[in-house]
């Protein structure tokens, strides 16, 4: 059972809240997971009364729930429900806020998270603080604040300077919903549960390793955020560097918040730089152009609404990387993401090295094909090793064969990423949560590729929305014999 705190979401009408938030929250009621003296604080520049605040809420989540919505569940999660409409930019609004919080029922610790624009994260934090919400007296305060937490090294150093003043490292929340995913945790427990792979993790036996995360979707009504964001941004800084951090890193020393944000923050340490002279060899970019998905006609990026026509915002960035420590020196890190591709999938691929090709040549047959592990993110959750094995018959021929194993069962029951997440800001648990030095080092890593292209604004390569990426994407592989994987299954 959860502490008893209040919770406070700015941008409660916005898309944020009501697709992702409330349902996760409506789902942590239903399972029984939040004890009765949480209140839930909604703040939004939408006005409301407080019932008619609660019927909205009570829609959104009939909406939204995944299973048919129970009356006691909706009745008990709307009462605990309260509005308070106001602006963000004006002080009157954090004033009565304050005020609202020391009237009786509202519980001492409180969770400010933080649903709205990167640009009102500094803003927020101040207001707060001068208001005095963020005094601990007696009580903890805790501040969630989404991604990206800055759009560049710069950016995030003064995003940091500004909320440092006002919070200490361990009230702040750099929430990565990605983090929260289940299979991404199973990335974890595969590496340090399952002792028959720990002397393989390693230069000597692995090959390559790529980290993939594709989607049909295109921008969407996103254009104003995406046009100065972009995919290199967006999803590769982020999403994708988190899980290469926890593909790489060593075992900690235990599952502590900080003892595993160590590790992770090795591994982001020890990525060698890309110097901007080799930018070109070891990234790639491109924009999806107009094309078909499912069957139907999709328009290219540059006619999607709120685009400029010569826009030349990435929506598709890939990037090779090196962790330049013991273990993985020299092994290839591919990371990728882009959307309109053919097709929508997160996934890890680890090829393994050939073996040596003499052992076979006695039997004069081809050399078989890599091993691979192969863990499936979405849209299912699964692990995968690819084997060779002989051919049934008296010639020795091999092929190659799948161990598949699902990680949810038909009767296992679905959550989503931000209802473990939430639960973990009110417990107070921060493992899965970024650290700031997590955060500056992936910047590092990424700021070089974001300066070279931010000086070429003449031309982006495009693909047909619905396909692959260009061929030209090539050119960041360092072995002739490295190509993506697509599919799960083998190509």
């Amino acid at each position: 059972m959860t502490e008893a705190c209040t919770l406070i979401i700015f941008g409660a009408t916005g898309n944020l809240a009501q697709v992702k938030l409330l349902p996760a929250l409506y789902h942590l009621e239903a399972a029984g997971l939040l004890t009765s003296e949480i209140r839930i604080v909604c703040s939004g520049r939408t006005e409301f009364s407080e019932e008619g605040w609660r019927e909205h809420v009570r829609k959104t989540i009939s909406e939204r729930a995944r299973d048919l919505v129970q009356a006691p569940n909706c009745d008990t999660f709307c009462h605990r429900m309260h509005y308070h409409q106001g602006d963000i930019a004006d002080p009157q609004t954090f004033e009565r806020l304050a005020a609202l919080l020391r009237e009786p029922g509202f519980p001492d610790n409180h969770v400010f998270y933080v649903s709205l624009p990167p640009a009102t994260y500094g803003g927020i934090v101040e207001s707060l603080d001068q208001h005095g919400m963020l005094h601990e007296d007696g009580a903890w305060r805790r501040v969630v604040i989404e991604k990206p937490f800055g759009s560049s090294l710069e950016s995030a150093q003064n995003l940091q300077r500004k909320v440092s003043r006002h919070l200490r490292e361990d009230q702040t929340y750099r929430i990565d919903h990605y983090m929260g995913k289940a299979m991404v945790q199973n990335v974890l427990v595969s590496r340090f549960a399952n002792l028959m792979l720990e002397p393989l993790w390693n230069r000597n036996y692995i090959d390559h390793v790529q980290i993939t995360r594709t989607e049909t979707l295109g921008v969407g009504k996103r254009a104003g955020f995406y046009e100065g964001t972009g995919a290199l941004r967006d999803m590769l800084q982020s999403h994708l560097m988190q899980l290469m951090a926890l593909v790489a890193m060593e075992p900690p020393v235990s599952m502590d918040a900080d003892e595993l944000r160590d590790e992770k923050v090795k591994v982001l340490k020890s990525i060698r730089p890309i110097h901007p002279a080799a930018v070109d060899s070891q990234a790639y970019r491109a924009q999806y152009a107009r094309g078909h998905v499912d069957g139907a006609s999709v328009p290219g990026y540059l006619e999607e609404p709120g685009v400029a026509p010569d826009s030349v915002t990435e929506t598709y960035a890939a990037l090779r990387l090196y962790v330049d420590n013991w273990r993985w020196r020299d092994v290839p890190f591919y990371l990728r993401t882009g959307k309109r591709m053919a097709e929508a999938r997160t996934m890890v691929a680890i090829c393994f090295k050939q073996p040596p090709k003499h052992f076979f040549r006695s039997a004069h047959i081809e050399r078989p094909p890599p091993n691979w592990l192969i863990m499936s993110i979405a849209p299912e959750e699964s692990l995968r090793l690819e084997i060779s094995v002989k051919e049934p018959g008296p010639e020795m021929k091999t092929r190659q064969i799948s161990l598949d194993a699902p990680f949810r069962c038909e009767h296992h029951a679905r959550t989503d990423a931000y209802e473990g997440l939430l639960l973990d800001v009110i417990e107070g648990d921060r493992s899965l949560f970024l650290r700031y030095d997590e955060v500056e080092w992936a910047w590092r890593i990424v700021d070089p590729v974001l300066g070279v292209w931010a000086s070429e604004r003449d031309y982006i390569p495009t693909h047909p929305a619905g396909q692959w990426e260009p061929e030209e994407v090539s050119r960041i592989f360092n072995r002739e014999h490295h190509r993506w994987r697509h599919l799960v299954d083998p190509e």
